[in-house]
C-alpha cells in the first residue's frame, strides 16, 4: 500500500497552535468500520484463567534459556485480530496495553499483511542493509516520506532500530553540536582526538544531560543516567552524575487546579535554572534537556503547556538543546500526530525521537545538529527498511481511515468514562487524566493497582501499570468508542469487586 505526498502532510499541520479544550462529545465517525467483520468480537471470551496451562508449561521451557520474571503469558499472534490479543490457551483478550503502546494497528491488520505479501516488497525482507554505508536505492525517497511526518521544524531525519537507541544516538547529536560550538569547528582537534582515547579532556569532556525524576528514555548507560522512573532501571549501573529536576507532581484535571499547578511548576522550573547554574559552576555545563511529553513508565505524569514553553526558553537561554521524547506518545494516540504540537511553542524543539508506533525508532533534527565525518551517529544497521514499508502501510491507514480523529473521539469516551467510575467510586479511583486516548487512572497503591490489573486480566482485559499506582491505558490506533465502553464496564465490575472484598 502506497500514500502520497499531500495525503502524509495533511498528518502534521504546519503550524503550531495553543491547545484549547475540546468538548466532549462523539460524532458519528467513531462507528464506522475500521475493519472487517471477522476482526471484531462482541466481547472477551475466557476458558482458563490467564496466564492458562499451556503458557505456564511454555514459562517453564523458555525460563531454562533465560529470565522470564516480566513474561505475563504467552501469545497466539497468529489467532490475534484488531484490538483482541488471544494468548496460547485460546483466551480472547481486549488489548488496551498493544505490546507496551507499541502496535500503532493492532494484530494482523490487512493493510500491514497485503505489504508483507507484495512480492515488490519481497528484496526489502530478504536483504538488511547496513544502511549507514550501503543503503538500498529507494532509501531516499522513503526518508522524504518519514520527514512529510515529521513534527513542524525538521528537515533531517535518522533511523534507528528502537526507542533507546534513538535517545542514545540523540545525546550524541547534542554533544557533538555542543562541543562544535565551544570550539567554533565541527572538526575535532588533533589534541582531541588523542585525549578521548584516555577518556580525558578536551576529547573526553564533562559534558551533562538534564533529566527530570519520574521520566524514562532507555536502558542503555546514558539514557540510564537521565532516567529516573525506577530503581530496577539503575540498580548495580554506573550511571554518570547528570542533573535530575524534579517533574511537577500536578492535580487532576489540570485546568482545575491551575492556580496550584501553576506554583507547582514555578517551583521545578526555578530548580531547572538553578541545576543548570551549579553544573556550570562545577564545569559540567548542562549540553541538552530531554523531556517526555507524558511521564509514561514514571506514573502518566502531566505539566501544562505553559510549563513546557517556559522549559523550551529556559533551555534556549542557558544554551542548551531542547530534545523531546516521543517515543512513547507519538503517532497519533494524544489526538496529534506528535504530542508536543499541544504547546504552541514559538520555537521548536531541537530533536525529537520516535519509536513504538512508528514501528522503527529514530531522531527528527534541525540541521544544526547533523555531525560532521563519518560513522559518528552509527551502528550496523541504523534501523530497517522492512519497518519501514511497514510504517508505509500504517501511515495510508492513519489517513485513510482519520485514525488520529479517532483517538480524540474514543479518548473523549475513554476519559469521560474514567472520571464518572471515579466519582462513583472514589475510595479506589482517582486522578482520571489523559490526552486523546492516552489515558491512566491512579489506585490507592501498588498491591491494589497490581491486584485490578490481574483481575482484568482474567476478566478479559489485557493491561498495565506505570509508576506506583497507576493503571495506564495504551489502545491501538483502532479501538473505537465501542471498545472503549466495553473496557469501562469491565473496569467498573473489578472495582466494585475490589469495594466489596475491602467492605
Amino acid at each position: 500500500m502506497s500514500i502520497s505526498m499531500a495525503a502524509l502532510k495533511q498528518l502534521v499541520p504546519r503550524t503550531n497552535t495553543l491547545w484549547k479544550p475540546v468538548v466532549r462529545c462523539v460524532s458519528q465517525s467513531s462507528h464506522q468500520k475500521l475493519l472487517p467483520e471477522n476482526y471484531d468480537y462482541d466481547g472477551p471470551h475466557l476458558v482458563t484463567q490467564v496466564p492458562g496451562p499451556r503458557s505456564k508449561m511454555l514459562l517453564e521451557s523458555l525460563d531454562t534459556i533465560q529470565n522470564t520474571e516480566a513474561v505475563q503469558f504467552f501469545c497466539d499472534f497468529k489467532k490475534s485480530r484488531g484490538n483482541w490479543l488471544v494468548d496460547a490457551d485460546g483466551n480472547r483478550l481486549l488489548d488496551v496495553y498493544s505490546q507496551i503502546a507499541s502496535l500503532p494497528l493492532g494484530y494482523n491488520h490487512p493493510a500491514i499483511v497485503s505489504a508483507l505479501a507484495d512480492k515488490n516488497n519481497l528484496s526489502t525482507f530478504a536483504n538488511r542493509p547496513a544502511l549507514g554505508v550501503l543503503p538500498p536505492v529507494d532509501f531516499p525517497d522513503t526518508l522524504q516520506k518519514l520527514l512529510l511526518v515529521a513534527p513542524p521544524g525538521f528537515s533531517q531525519v535518522q533511523t534507528m532500530a528502537c526507542g533507546t537507541c534513538a535517545n542514545e544516538n540523540a545525546y550524541k547529536a547534542v554533544f557533538f553540536w555542543y562541543r562544535a560550538r565551544q570550539r567554533g569547528s565541527l572538526i575535532p582537534t588533533e589534541e582531541e582526538l588523542e585525549s578521548c582515547m584516555r577518556h580525558e579532556a578536551p576529547g573526553s569532556p564533562n559534558l551533562t544531560i538534564l533529566g527530570f525524576k519520574g521520566g524514562f528514555h532507555g536502558r542503555t548507560i546514558g539514557c540510564a543516567s537521565s532516567s529516573h522512573a525506577a530503581p530496577l532501571h539503575k540498580v548495580d549501573l554506573p550511571v554518570l552524575d547528570w542533573p535530575i529536576a524534579p517533574f511537577p507532581v500536578t492535580k487532576y484535571p489540570l485546568d482545575v487546579y491551575a492556580q496550584e499547578n501553576r506554583q507547582e511548576e514555578e517551583r521545578c522550573l526555578d530548580k531547572v535554572f538553578q541545576l543548570m547554574q551549579e553544573y556550570k559552576n562545577k564545569g559540567r555545563p548542562v549540553a541538552g534537556v530531554v523531556v517526555e511529553p507524558i511521564q509514561s513508565e514514571g506514573g502518566d505524569r502531566h505539566a501544562s503547556n505553559s510549563f513546557f514553553r517556559q522549559l523550551r526558553k529556559i533551555a534556549k537561554e542557558n544554551g542548551s538543546a531542547f530534545m523531546v521524547d516521543e517515543v512513547q506518545t507519538g503517532a497519533g494516540l494524544t489526538g496529534k500526530m506528535w504530542a508536543h504540537e499541544y504547546w504552541g511553542l514559538e520555537e521548536s524543539p531541537d530533536i525529537v525521537t520516535f519509536s513504538k508506533k512508528m514501528v522503527i525508532g529514530g531522531l527528527y533534527f534541525k540541521e544544526d545538529f547533523r555531525p560532521k565525518g563519518p560513522f559518528r551517529i552509527m551502528n550496523t544497521w541504523l534501523g530497517d527498511p522492512a519497518k519501514l514499508v511497514i510504517l508505509e502501510a500504517v501511515l495510508s491507514v492513519i489517513h485513510q481511515d482519520r485514525l488520529i480523529d479517532n483517538m480524540t473521539e474514543t479518548g473523549q469516551v475513554i476519559l469521560q468514562g474514567l472520571e464518572k467510575l471515579q466519582d462513583k467510586h472514589a475510595e479506589v479511583l482517582s486522578n482520571a487524566r489523559g490526552r486523546g486516548a492516552f489515558c491512566a487512572v491512579d489506585f490507592p497503591n501498588t498491591l491494589n493497582r497490581d491486584k485490578a490489573v490481574a483481575a482484568l486480566r482474567n476478566k478479559g482485559v489485557q493491561c498495565a501499570g506505570c509508576g506506583a499506582r497507576s493503571l495506564r491505558i495504551r489502545p491501538a490506533l483502532i479501538f473505537q468508542p465501542h471498545h472503549a465502553r466495553m473496557f469501562l464496564d469491565i473496569l467498573e465490575e473489578t472495582t466494585l469487586e475490589m469495594k466489596a472484598l475491602d467492605a
